[in-house]
């Protein structure tokens, strides 16, 4: 379970790095985080500017980047990609409450009709690890990894109630030196700071309640609940559950009165989850990392940062069943040199991503979140196939979109599209439902429902539709699957038939297709570890 990071260095990155740590890694961190705080996006301008490094530097760390599929360079624009997300994904797993609880905090969610989240603690601040939001006209906007500073929060004071005297001392140096928060993008500033006394009577508290308040502290109208989980093992607080609400609904005190008991009720149930839950069974370790890297780095060369490649897969080595490891198992899980395994955990150490246990292992700490999992868990299916579409459609030289099924089943809906250039091409906008019967994209979706009426498609998995929504448009389309397998979505190309033949289509299209699927099912699954993603 988690613990707060102690670690001095790990809570001031202008601290002096130990000769021992991977310079390359470090500088691919500061990129990674400030491509963070932009929101996913910045011009490699930019990152040169806010990280301070020269842009030769900036442009082989996002070359290097790009080559693990962690951000796409789109021109002189750098974004971050969904694949980026196995790093925080590898916390979570790790930590293993996301994967335990989140069935009863959705539960909370829908039987209160109310927003709940979970939250672990970050040195001074917390992080959400999983958030269970009501769609409204006013509704939150915190991701799962967006860092909070922990006085102007509901778990907060739960949390504080367990730091030692040193987390006190570094909590007032932090307010001293940023008493508006700025430091904090997922706050808006802080206009009146409030006595550090305020927040040490609401910890005091908070102890002997077991329970917390945010009454506005964040932004006017925003007030939440918060109860502890704990550790069945320690006692401590594992994370902290909240219902948060806004004050057109429910005052704080109304949410103490109303929300709390059910709130503790299914904290309780989720302690017993904790109790009961079988040991983890450690999934497969990521196998040929090092060798990828030697791969790229014969290819690439001088713009491929081996060093910062290797040290990133260090990460990728923990995970359920991995919660802290020994440097034996760092560098056989990576097939990494047992020193540049060393050189790397020293490296993460002193930038606060991992911390060393009693038992001389290392185990990852929540603010593994902050190298792009916050604005990643935002994205929808659409978002992350756009890029895909858009290589697709440059590729084919034809119009390539992306569809679901409506609700009623009977026409499909298109969420994401990109045109090609061509004088005579099939012009359809995002938004736009056609009858499900008469598209290649119907087909293959009314193919994976139960008792198809179309099981030929569902067998061949592709379905060729010709001119029969329009003379003259053929359409081919194939799945999109989510990690269980279950389709959600399908992806086509439209064309004239006067330019390919239906066996053109399949013989020259569809293995493009085929592909671009592939791509988008690979997003998904990272990005659907540990949330819901929107399909539209």
């Amino acid at each position: 379970m988690p613990a707060n990071t102690t670690n001095d260095a790990a809570r001031d990155e202008g601290a002096a790095a130990p000769a021992e740590a991977v310079a390359p890694l470090l500088r691919g961190i500061a990129v990674l985080r400030r491509l963070t705080e932009a929101d996913g996006t910045l011009s490699l301008s930019a990152l040169e500017k806010s990280t301070g490094l020269a842009r030769s530097t900036v442009d082989r760390i996002t070359a290097t980047l790009a080559r693990m599929g962690y951000v796409r360079l789109d021109g002189r624009d750098v974004m971050l990609a969904p694949r980026l997300m196995e790093l925080g994904n590898a916390y979570l797993a790790s930590l293993r409450l996301p994967a335990l609880l989140d069935a009863r905090a959705d539960a909370l969610a829908d039987e209160l009709d109310e927003s709940v989240s979970l939250a672990v603690g970050d040195r001074d601040g917390i992080r959400f690890i999983h958030q269970a939001t009501r769609r409204r006209a006013m509704s939150l906007s915190f991701r799962i990894g967006d860092l909070l500073p922990a006085e102007r929060t509901a778990p907060g004071p739960l949390f504080a109630a367990e730091w030692t005297e040193s987390d006190w001392h570094h909590w007032r140096e932090r307010r001293a030196a940023d008493p508006q928060d700025r430091s904090f993008p997922a706050v808006p500033p802080r206009e009146h700071p409030t006595p550090d006394e305020d927040f040490e009577h609401r910890a005091a508290r908070a102890a002997a309640d077991g329970w917390a308040l945010d009454d506005q502290l964040i932004e006017p109208g925003l007030v939440a609940v918060s109860v502890p989980v704990r550790d069945p093992r320690t006692g401590r607080v594992a994370c902290v559950a909240s219902v948060v609400s806004h004050t057109s609904r429910h005052t704080a005190q109304d949410l103490r009165r109303t929300l709390l008991p059910r709130l503790r009720t299914a904290v309780a149930a989720m302690e017993d989850d904790l109790r009961t839950a079988p040991p983890p069974e450690p999934g497969a370790a990521p196998a040929g990392l090092a060798t990828w890297t030697g791969a790229s780095k014969q290819e690439l060369g001088r713009e491929f940062v081996e060093s910062l490649a290797r040290g990133l897969t260090v990460l990728t080595a923990f995970g359920e069943g991995r919660s802290a490891l020994p440097l034996t198992e760092v560098a056989k899980a990576t097939g990494l040199a047992r020193a540049t395994a060393r050189r790397a955990l020293i490296t993460y150490e002193h930038a606060g991503l991992v911390t060393p246990t009693p038992d001389r292992a290392f185990s990852l700490t929540p603010r593994v979140l902050s190298l792009g999992f916050p604005p990643l868990s935002r994205l929808s299916l659409p978002q992350m196939a756009q890029p895909h579409l858009a290589a697709l459609a440059d590729r084919v030289h034809e119009s390539a979109s992306l569809a679901v099924l409506s609700d009623s089943g009977e026409e499909v809906q298109y969420t994401a599209r990109a045109a090609t250039s061509r004088v005579m091409s099939a012009h359809i906008t995002v938004g736009t439902r056609l009858p499900a019967h008469a598209t290649s994209l119907g087909h293959v979706l009314l193919a994976d429902l139960p008792d198809p009426p179309l099981p030929e498609v569902r067998a061949q998995g592709y379905a060729l539709v010709d001119e029969e929504l329009e003379a003259g448009l053929r359409t081919i389309a194939v799945p999109v699957r989510d990690r269980s397998g279950r389709v959600v979505a399908a992806v086509n190309v439209a064309m004239h038939a006067a330019r390919r033949s239906a066996r053109d289509c399949v013989e020259e299209i569809l293995p493009e297709l085929k592909a671009t699927a592939d791509r988008i099912e690979a997003d998904l699954r990272v990005a659907g570890r540990f949330r819901q993603v929107p399909l539209t």
